[in-house]
Parts: structure tokens; C-alpha cells; sequence
């Protein structure tokens, strides 16, 4: 393949002598390596290297001006906007940062266009005052402040360019202006020098301006790469260049290089749809994986976000890789550390903490799973993590967190716990990160040491930055700096860059040629770009003045794609079949183009192969180790919950009583269903004690009813330790525990006015009994609480409470069989088990007995009786010995089940829950 770099120099070397008088001025630095390659091939060895450079290196050259930083150049313009903007009408610095990015990406386009700044800003101006806003007599305040802002922006741009031009510093646009005001001096200068441009197809007004002059004066030429298919009227792609060729003076009188490149070589075009990003990525490197050479391959990213993914795709067989792109800062993992740290600030400011020095329990226990941290002080710190879960605090200070742990670590700790003081001295904040990370270096390696020295020049950037202009006021605009700087910022990889697989972007790809190019997102919105302007300048004003917009935008993309292709052989365009929901991000035009003038384009639409593979359920053996623990476990006590868990699943069963698995301990912000319980159950308990024995009476409830809101405080206290119960959703299930228990007095008092007799026997009583099972050598022993036993009219009941909702049809059933088959019968399970325990317990017969449930969710259907008929609507809730006995039968059969090596546990794949 005969390159367009390699075609430039064999015609420059055939008519230049004096090698080391030539000035290679190329699109980008990439392109200058690969151009300085093919020089040292056809390079006597006795000639001195020809200068390379890039073309934004030269515009500064020109200028001699340096090229101001993004995040400085930010701070200039704030300084020059605090000169300029009456008192009343400044803004702070984080929101004047919000605007002035978007104001200063136009002033470059203003001045890299070469626009007179005083015809456009009164344009602009008197535009804005033509707006509908403006047609009344008296237009509001926010009309005028509108009105005055963009009145505002040439006094602004004006200060600024002063400002700027005065230290020898300049954004961009304002280099390319100062370099056409020097160009006279600089032909003079270089005079003996013949200047090669090669490889542009979009350029600037300052860029069009100098190139020209030079043409004119005989001491440069330009090469562009095109041909015919390109330069067609019809093709968007070749829109500047006809431009240039009809309207420059050069080309009156001097040929158009080269306009006539052709291509005839065979090309094998693939189309591919894939389903989303990972599908697209993971096909790529399916592509690659099947190449032999890399030497001569280039795997473009239409879309940069995926250089992440693409990096944890490519194949093993890539040996070499070189990557134009940078890794964008914040997909760093250490980046979360310090948005963890300055999150954590923020959020104590946000919950108005200050004061109290508390910190926001989530954020706190970021900070203590932070892997670099836990790289330091692991061991301590875990320690504080479980503390805090236990102790369930919502709002934490340092001396909590220190009382965590032993004096002598929290001496260790002195750097972490000085992280949670908050200084008012922004350089001392940054200061701190930056002894955080000196304090990290000595416990990492290998790449994660660059990371760190990476965000340490950060944290020195922003030091510098603030000691020199004082515009960092307060956290929440360093945390938007920083923020910032991780956006704009990339780690650069470093690599051979002749060598192996080429990973890169579109831009990137300017002059150069491979055989085989593989692109991928070739969608609309991405490749071209489309309607993505941050400006606020109107379209028809850019269009009056000259500016670039998105129109001209799509027309260099089109070119760089179409010339990228032009003597690729093997060309794979992957375009994603997804679209974003909003009925865009369809297949890119330039392949729709594509098909229409290459009719043998190969066209694929690809999909992930899903794996059918069975899930075989667990099924974990009784081994004799298991049964002995089994052995154990029954002889002490097994309970009804702990036999409804086996009934749920067997696994959570081995897990909880063979292995002794128990939940993890969390942070209850928000108070769960079972503290709830947990709460109700106790109140009812001390509300009913002083009444066990006795026949309860109508001022018996209205006392309970006195003590219920200091009863329920008393142990909302006491379960759900120091959470908060007077806010929020806590405070909204503090009433609806209320409401359930004022709702169930009521319910009491209503049968007390039918002059019903009703008597407390027993609240929270523990009972156990043992029973033999034939085949079992040792004692089964059952034991429960049971939440109340009473008697009402003679009748003894055997009373669960629920807070949860339970209906009637769980605890209906004439066949105790399906017990141990279906979960929703395990709360009838647990009732006639407490009532068989309070059975074997009491020696005095009982004429009468019931069990059954009250649901707080189910008031209204009051006591929920076990239901024995085998009728429908047919009611039998007496629990006879004869049920008992034929109930006590299936749980024998269940714990024999539970107890039989022979029978493993089984996952149950049908889970309710």
C-alpha cells in the first residue's frame, strides 16, 4: 500500500534538496510520528532530519504565545469578571463556572475565525434586543438581567484578550489571531525554509489566511488527500476542500494536489449490526483475534467513552498495542476516594451537621471500605465499619468513630480521622489530599503509583491555582474543580507507536492509512456528531459571521471517515442496531451512502450467542458431621420459625443452623418491618402485664391507651437503638404503629361493651416440650413464645401477633399434610404448635381451645381462627386432641425428614419470596 505520507515525500524529496530546510506541518502529533518514520527510510543518511511539527505547535510559533491551560485560563477570565461586573451583579464562582466554559469556547471560534469582536458583540447584542422579551415598554427584571449579560460579554472578551496577550498566554483562538498578525515578520524570518502542509481538509479562517500568504510567497506547499469520488459536488465530505480549490488566488495558477488520487484496489466492505456497545466491542475483538499482522491495522472508537471496555476486550494474540487516546481520570479507581471525601463534607453541610461535627453514616462507611484506605489501616477500620452497623447511629462524630478501637490505633489512625476536619482554608483541604496520597505511595504498586502521582500534580495544579488568584472560596466549588479537571484530564499510555494493533479516535486517524480498519458506534449522533452545540451564539449569526456549525461539523467527519477508507482493503463498519429510545441513534447516513455506490458491501447483523446451560439446584448431602450438628441442634431446642425456614428452603435452614450463618448487621436509616414488630410486640406485653390473671375492664384499656405514645418512644428506643423517629419515613411508621395499636384497644374495648369476659393468662410465655419420633435415638425438644394466650367467653386462644398481613385461607385446612409441601401454612404451622406446647405444659383439661392470628394489616377480620372444615365458608375452629394428634403426626414426619441422612437438603426452586 502506497500511503498518502509516502506519496507526499517521494514528491517533496523529488523537487526539495535541501532537506534540512523542509517544515513538515501535519493535522496531529500522531501523524508527525508515523510521517518522521517514513522520512528516516528515504532520508540519506548524510542529510540532517527535516522539522516535524503539528500544526497547533506551529500556529504557536507563529504567535509566540503560549498556550494557556483550560483550567487557569478559568481563573483568568473570573479575575477579569470581578474587575469588570458592578459588585451587585457578580456571581460566585461555581456558578459563573457554569456559563463562562460555554463564553470562552466562543471567543475561540471568534478569534480562530479572525471575526471583528465589535460587529459581532453589537450583533449579538441588538439581536437579543429584537427578541419578543424585549417588545414592551417596562420588560422584567429577568429580561434585563439577559439583555445585560450578553451587553457584558465584549467588555469581558475584550479584558480578557488584554490580559492574556500582556503574559505571553492565549486559548487557543487568540494564538491563531496574534500568528496572522506576525506572519509578515515570520516570512521574513524564514525565508530560506520551504513549508510542507499535508493531510488538512477543514480549516480555520487564521489557518486559511496564514497557509495562503505562504503559497503566495513561494515558501510552502500543501498536499491535500482526495480524489474525485470526494471532490464531487454532491459529496458533503469534500465541501471545504472545493471550496479552496475554486477560491484561493494559488490555485489560478498552480495544479491542486492531489485531486486526482484513485484507488483501485479491491475492497472487502463489511456492514455489521450489533445489539449495544459490549455486543459491538466484543465483535471487534472477535475480528482481531483472527488478523496475523497489526502492523497495518486500526481499530477506531467513533465513540471514545469505549476505550475502557475496548481495553478489557482485545484478544491475547495482541502482543503490541499503541493507544492515541488517554484514560480518562475518572474511571481511575482512587478518583472515587476523594469524591468520597469531599462528598462526605458536603453532605454534613447539606443536613445542617456543622455545628455538631456528625457526618452522614453512608458517607462515613464509604470512606471505611475504601480499598486504598483499608491498604493502610484495614484491620482498624473494619473494626469502626462493624461498630457503627451495630449500634445502628445515623449521624456519627470523630469521637464516636475513635471510641471505636484502642488508644493506640487511633494514634495509627491520626491522618484518617484528621480527613473529617473540615478547614475553612481551601490549601489546607487540598493539602490534605495531598498527604493522603504521599501517605498512600508507600503501599501501592506498579500502575496504581502513576494513578496516584497522576492526582497528585492535580491537587498541586489546584494549590498553585488558588494561591495565585483566591477564586476557591468554599468546598462545594473545589469539589467542581476537581470534578473538572477529572473530566478534561487523561493518564496517557505510553507504548511504541509504530508498532503492533492502532487504537484510536476519529481525529486521529488525519493523514494516515492502514489495510485494515475496523470503526465501530457508526451510528447518527455519534459519527456525525449531529446538533451538539454548547454556544450562545444563534445559528444565524455564526452563519452571517462565519462560523462553524454543526452543519460544517458533519461535513469533516464525512470527510475523515470517506478518507480513512479510501485505501483501507479490509474495512469493517460496526454500527450499533439499538437506538436510544428517542428514535435516534440509528445507522449512521455515511453507511446508508456507503451502500448506494458500493452495491457488493457485505451486510451482517450479529447477536451475542446466549448460553442455554441448566442451573442444577443445590443439594448438599447429610454427611455424618452434618447430622451430628443436626443432633445437637434438635436436643437444645428447635423452634416453629426455624421449622416454617426448613419448609421455605432446606438451604437456608443448613445455612442457619448447621453452618450458623446469621445476616449481616446493617445500618437501619429507615425502621424495618421486623423492628416494627419487634416494637408492637413489646408495648402490647408491658401494656397487658399488670392485667395477667384478671378479667380485663373498660379502664383497663383506657390506661393502656394513656401509656401507649410514651410506651412506644420507650422501645423505638430500644430496638432501633439511636435512629430517628421524629422525621421523615420514620416518623410516618412511629404513627402507623400507633394507629395499629390505638385500632386494637379499640377492637378490646369493643368486646368488653358486648359484656364479654375476657382474661389475660399468659403474655410472651416460653413453653417446650419434648417428643420421641420412632427411629430416633435421642429426645426432639420444641420450644416457642407465645405472644398471648387469654380466655374469652370460656373459650381458651392461643394468640399470634403479626404485623404483616395474613388472611383467612392461610389458616384454613382439614389436611395437615400440606404442611410441610406449602410455605403459606407455616403461620398455621407455628399456631398449633404453640398450642400443642401450652397443651403438654398446663395439668388442668381444657373445655375449650382455638389458635389462630391477629394481623395488624388485617384488623378488621379481628382474631383469625384456625379454621378445621372441609366445607366451603364452613367454619370449625375448635382444636380438639384428635387434631392435635394427627397434626403432631406430619411435624414427626417433618423433623424426620429434616433428621434422615439419606434425604440431602434441596434448594427449593420455586421460592416464594
Amino acid at each position: 500500500m502506497n500511503s498518502f505520507i509516502s506519496k507526499v515525500i517521494e514528491d517533496i524529496f523529488s523537487k526539495q534538496k535541501n532537506y534540512d530546510k523542509l517544515v513538515f506541518v501535519l493535522p496531529s502529533q500522531r501523524s508527525c510520528v508515523f510521517l518522521k518514520e517514513k522520512i528516516l527510510k528515504n532520508l540519506p543518511t548524510s542529510s540532517f532530519l527535516p522539522k516535524i511539527i503539528s500544526i497547533e505547535n506551529y500556529i504557536q510559533e507563529i504567535a509566540d504565545i503560549s498556550l494557556i491551560d483550560n483550567t487557569q485560563l478559568l481563573f483568568e477570565f473570573y479575575s477579569i469578571y470581578l474587575q469588570n461586573i458592578p459588585k451587585e451583579n457578580i456571581e460566585s464562582f461555581d456558578s459563573f463556572s457554569q456559563w463562562a466554559t460555554i463564553a470562552l469556547q466562543d471567543f475561540n471560534e471568534i478569534d480562530s475565525y479572525l471575526v471583528n469582536s465589535e460587529d459581532f458583540f453589537n450583533n449579538l447584542r441588538d439581536l437579543k434586543r429584537l427578541d419578543e422579551w424585549f417588545q414592551d415598554k417596562k420588560p422584567s427584571q429577568l429580561a434585563i438581567n439577559y439583555l445585560q449579560f450578553f451587553e457584558s460579554l465584549y467588555l469581558l472578551y475584550k479584558a480578557l484578550n488584554k490580559k492574556l496577550k500582556t503574559n505571553k498566554f492565549g486559548y487557543q483562538g487568540l494564538i491563531y489571531a496574534e500568528a496572522t498578525n506576525n506572519l509578515e515578520l515570520y516570512i521574513n524570518n524564514t525565508i530560506d525554509n520551504h513549508v510542507v502542509f499535508a493531510g488538512f481538509n477543514a480549516l480555520n479562517k487564521a489557518e486559511e489566511n496564514i497557509i495562503q500568504e505562504l503559497l503566495n510567497n513561494n515558501i510552502a506547499s500543501i498536499y491535500w488527500d482526495a480524489n474525485e469520488e470526494i471532490l464531487n459536488k454532491s459529496n458533503e465530505a469534500g465541501t471545504f476542500l472545493r471550496k479552496y480549490k475554486s477560491e484561493w488566488a494559488y490555485y489560478q495558477k498552480n495544479p491542486f494536489l492531489w485531486a486526482n488520487t484513485t484507488n483501485s484496489s479491491i475492497k472487502n466492505i463489511h456492514l455489521i449490526g450489533a445489539p449495544k456497545n459490549n455486543t459491538q466491542i466484543k465483535y471487534a475483538g472477535e475480528l482481531i483475534s483472527k488478523l496475523d499482522d497489526f502492523n497495518k491495522t486500526a481499530l477506531v472508537l467513533a465513540d471514545e467513552n469505549l476505550l475502557n471496555l475496548t481495553l478489557n476486550s482485545l484478544p491475547n494474540n495482541v502482543k503490541n498495542i499503541n493507544i492515541t487516546m488517554g484514560y480518562s481520570l475518572k474511571d481511575i479507581p482512587i478518583a472515587s476516594l476523594f469524591d468520597m471525601l469531599f462528598k462526605l463534607h458536603l453532605n454534613q453541610q447539606k443536613f445542617n451537621k456543622e455545628k455538631e461535627c456528625e457526618f452522614y453514616y453512608k458517607d462515613v462507611l464509604n470512606i471505611l471500605n475504601n480499598p486504598f484506605l483499608n491498604k493502610l489501616h484495614g484491620e482498624s477500620l473494619q473494626k469502626i465499619n462493624d461498630k457503627i452497623k451495630t449500634e445502628n447511629s445515623i449521624f456519627l462524630d470523630v469521637k464516636t468513630l475513635k471510641n471505636c478501637i484502642s488508644i493506640v490505633e487511633v494514634d495509627k489512625l491520626s491522618m484518617f480521622f484528621s480527613l473529617f476536619e473540615l478547614s475553612t482554608n481551601m490549601n489546607v483541604i487540598i493539602g490534605k489530599c495531598s498527604s493522603l496520597i504521599n501517605e498512600l505511595k508507600e503501599f501501592v504498586v506498579g500502575v496504581e503509583k502513576e494513578y496516584l502521582f497522576r492526582f497528585y500534580t492535580i491537587f498541586q495544579q489546584l494549590e498553585t491555582l488558588n494561591s495565585t488568584y483566591n477564586h476557591i472560596k468554599d468546598l462545594k466549588t473545589l469539589k467542581l474543580f476537581y470534578t473538572q479537571i477529572l473530566q478534561n484530564e487523561k493518564l496517557s499510555f505510553q507504548g511504541e507507536p509504530l508498532q503492533g494493533l492502532q487504537l484510536m479516535g476519529m481525529l486521529e486517524t488525519r493523514a494516515l492509512d492502514f489495510e485494515t480498519v475496523i470503526i465501530t458506534s457508526v451510528n447518527e449522533g455519534i459519527l456525525p456528531a449531529g446538533k451538539t452545540d454548547f454556544s450562545f451564539i444563534p445559528f444565524d449569526v455564526k452563519k452571517h459571521f462565519g462560523l462553524p456549525t454543526y452543519q460544517e461539523k458533519d461535513s469533516i467527519f464525512s470527510y475523515h471517515f470517506q478518507r480513512l477508507l479510501l485505501r483501507a482493503k479490509n474495512i469493517y463498519l460496526i454500527y450499533n442496531t439499538e437506538s436510544d429510545g428517542y428514535g435516534s441513534g440509528e445507522k449512521s447516513r455515511f453507511l446508508t451512502q456507503l451502500e448506494i455506490n458500493n452495491p457488493n458491501i457485505t451486510k451482517t447483523i450479529i447477536s451475542p450467542k446466549v448460553q442455554h446451560s441448566e442451573t442444577s439446584l443445590l443439594q448438599i448431602e447429610k454427611t455424618s458431621e452434618v447430622v451430628e450438628k443436626l443432633k445437637v441442634v434438635f436436643t437444645k431446642g428447635i423452634s416453629p420459625s426455624a421449622l416454617s425456614n426448613y419448609i421455605y428452603n432446606p438451604i437456608s435452614f443448613y445455612e442457619q443452623k448447621v453452618l450458623g450463618i446469621k445476616d449481616d448487621n446493617e445500618v437501619e436509616e429507615t425502621i424495618a418491618a421486623n423492628t416494627m414488630g419487634s416494637v408492637i410486640h413489646d408495648v402490647l406485653e408491658e401494656m397487658y402485664k399488670p392485667y395477667l390473671g384478671k378479667f380485663l375492664k373498660k379502664e383497663h384499656i383506657s390506661e393502656m391507651q394513656k401509656k401507649r405514645n410514651t410506651l412506644l418512644k420507650k422501645y423505638f428506643q430500644k430496638h432501633y437503638l439511636k435512629g430517628n423517629i421524629e422525621t421523615g419515613k420514620n416518623k410516618l411508621i412511629f404513627e402507623v404503629s400507633k394507629n395499629h395499636i390505638n385500632r386494637f384497644l379499640k377492637q378490646e374495648l369493643g368486646l368488653l361493651n358486648q359484656n364479654k369476659q375476657l382474661k389475660i393468662i399468659a403474655l410472651e410465655d416460653e413453653l417446650n416440650a419434648e417428643i420421641n419420633i420412632d427411629g430416633i435415638d435421642f429426645p426432639i425438644r420444641i420450644h416457642g413464645i407465645v405472644d398471648r394466650i387469654d380466655e374469652l367467653e370460656g373459650v381458651t386462644r392461643i394468640i399470634d401477633y403479626k404485623t404483616g398481613k395474613v388472611e383467612a385461607g392461610q389458616l384454613k385446612m382439614n389436611d395437615f399434610s400440606v404442611i410441610s409441601e406449602n410455605y403459606k401454612y407455616t403461620k398455621a404451622m407455628q399456631v398449633m404448635l404453640y398450642s400443642y406446647l401450652y397443651t403438654s405444659k398446663i395439668t388442668i383439661p381444657i373445655s375449650q381451645l382455638q389458635s389462630g392470628v391477629i394481623s395488624f394489616k388485617n384488623l378488621n377480620s379481628g382474631f383469625l381462627k384456625m379454621n378445621f372444615s372441609d366445607k366451603f365458608r364452613g367454619t370449625d375452629y375448635d382444636v380438639t386432641e384428635e387434631r392435635m394428634k394427627n397434626f403432631m403426626s406430619e411435624i414427626k414426619n417433618l423433623i424426620s425428614e429434616i433428621l434422615n441422612p439419606e434425604i440431602p437438603f434441596k434448594e427449593n426452586k420455586d421460592l416464594p419470596f
